[in-house]
């Protein structure tokens, strides 16, 4: 199965966020990553609903919103209403994860959790049935442009085996420092999903860029 290619529109030029978001329609693409930070849960603030609302206006792709915000159990029906397909929280922002889950799949999204560098896969364990989508970060959660951290590829193995074991299907999603050096290895390891967003909308001809990540 080919991987999946996710570009995040963080690193899309805000200016011109309606063509940049026409050319990811055209595209091989297979989702439109959509980054919401708070300033609070990571040091950085993106957007929030009303550009979201905009993209998905202009959107001939799934929006996968990943929300890097406290308690974001308070804006789960506001972003799903503004048109996101995948929700994904972080595990380590949602001390009932279980229930956030369950009122993700309710509105009718697919649930993803997002997991940082430092936090191990085996703590999804006893929601592993739940889970549609794991976004992993491979850089720390904030900025674009970071340096993808080695250790994981092992992390990605290990996640395989835990869903394998769990008999779940979710997919395992990588964000953060995705390139033609790492994708490879990433599928091997067990990825289905790369997040790539500088990688893509600063290269000379981003939907190249796309296919090449597609065909790796």
């Amino acid at each position: 199965m080919s991987i999946q290619v996710a570009p995040s529109v963080l690193a899309a030029d805000f200016a011109n966020l309606q063509s940049e978001i026409e050319m990811l329609n055209a595209s091989e693409a297979n989702f439109i990553h959509v980054d919401i930070m708070d300033g609070l849960f990571v040091p950085n603030i993106s957007f929030g609903i009303p550009v979201t609302e905009a993209i998905h206006q202009h959107a001939q792709k799934p929006l996968d919103v990943h929300l890097m915000i406290q308690d974001p159990d308070r804006y789960l029906k506001a972003f799903r209403d503004c048109g996101a397909a995948i929700i994904s929280v972080h595990l380590e922002a949602c001390p009932h994860l279980h229930r956030t889950l369950q009122a993700i799949r309710e509105l009718g999204a697919k649930a993803g959790v997002a997991i940082n560098p430092h936090t191990p896969v085996e703590l999804l364990s006893e929601v592993a049935g739940e889970i549609d989508l794991v976004c992993m970060m491979s850089v720390n959660p904030g900025f674009g442009g970071q340096k993808f951290i080695e250790n994981t590829f092992e992390k990605v193995k290990r996640l395989r085996s835990l869903l394998d074991s769990k008999g779940s299907q979710a997919l395992i999603e990588i964000d953060g420092g995705v390139n033609l050096d790492n994708a490879s290895r990433l599928k091997e390891c067990g990825a289905d999903v790369l997040v790539a967003g500088s990688f893509v909308f600063k290269s000379k001809d981003p939907q190249n860029t796309i296919s090449q990540l597609r065909s790796i």
